[in-house]
């Protein structure tokens, strides 16, 4: 079952458990998913892999907009997007632990054969593609810094 079925499915059990929040981010996830699969360009399929890179993109939007209401003090509005990127979460891939991340990175660095900060662009190139998923990309930079320097 493809992540598509699955949050059709789950749209079905939260409407009737009458789960208000949780119904309207997955409705999100469904527009997001079936926007993509129409998108110019596309083949009317959605993958997995491109299913949860539209996850990862629309957790960081609910952040990010519950650190701004966080800033203008408006507090039901924060907990509501962070509610939403808790449900949408469920859907993403276990995320790794720093320790996981720090050992991935190292195991790139030595793969590239990177000695400095001057190869951060390789180290980055590879380690985006290879942690696709499973970590943040603003986690691996910072990794890939700390470990450099």
């Amino acid at each position: 079952m493809t992540l598509f079925d699955t949050i059709s499915n789950d749209i079905k059990t939260a409407m009737l458990a009458k789960d208000k929040i949780r119904l309207e981010a997955l409705r999100g996830v469904k527009k997001e998913f079936l926007e993509a699969k129409t998108a110019k360009g596309a083949d009317g399929d959605l993958s997995d892999e491109t299913a949860v890179k539209i996850l990862q993109k629309m957790v960081k939007q609910r952040k990010d907009s519950a650190a701004i209401y966080q800033e203008q003090n408006r507090p039901e509005l924060a907990e509501r997007e962070l509610a939403e990127s808790g449900f949408i979460e469920e859907y993403l891939p276990k995320q790794m632990s720093p320790e996981e991340l720090e050992k991935a990175i190292r195991e790139i660095i030595a793969q590239v054969g990177a000695t400095s900060a001057k190869d951060m662009g390789k180290v980055m190139g590879v380690a985006t593609k290879a942690l696709a998923g499973k970590t943040e990309g603003r986690l691996i930079s910072e990794a890939v810094k700390r470990l450099l320097n």
